[in-house]
């Protein structure tokens, strides 16, 4: 399980405590440092609402969030784009708002 995950976020720590509490193994994946994983661009960018539109990213240079490659292309130039938390696990994945929405997949 690999759980994209940004620090700062309460949302995204939230999802953090969700998962160690419930005691599963899980990749703590900061993607803000490393990026988006190859791996995981399909699954990610087939999510409705993975874009996050208020940040200025997404303001200065808007597109068709609906265009699957577009969305793609997005989210491994600007991984700060990514809504968080998200948790994938064998081939499925889910964003954790609200936190508690990861529980559908562990």
């Amino acid at each position: 399980m690999r759980l994209y995950h940004n620090p700062r976020c309460s949302k995204s720590r939230q999802a953090v405590a969700i998962l160690t509490e419930s005691g599963v193994d899980f990749e703590e994946y900061r993607y803000l440092e490393l990026g988006i994983a190859e791996e995981d661009l399909e699954i990610l960018s087939s999510l409705t609402g993975i874009i996050r539109t208020n940040e200025d990213e997404f303001k200065s240079d808007k597109f068709d969030i609906n265009d699957i490659k577009l969305v793609k292309e997005s989210l491994k130039n600007k991984p700060k784009l990514l809504q968080r938390p998200v948790l994938i696990k064998s081939g499925k994945a889910v964003i954790g708002r609200p936190p508690d929405d990861i529980k559908s997949i562990i």
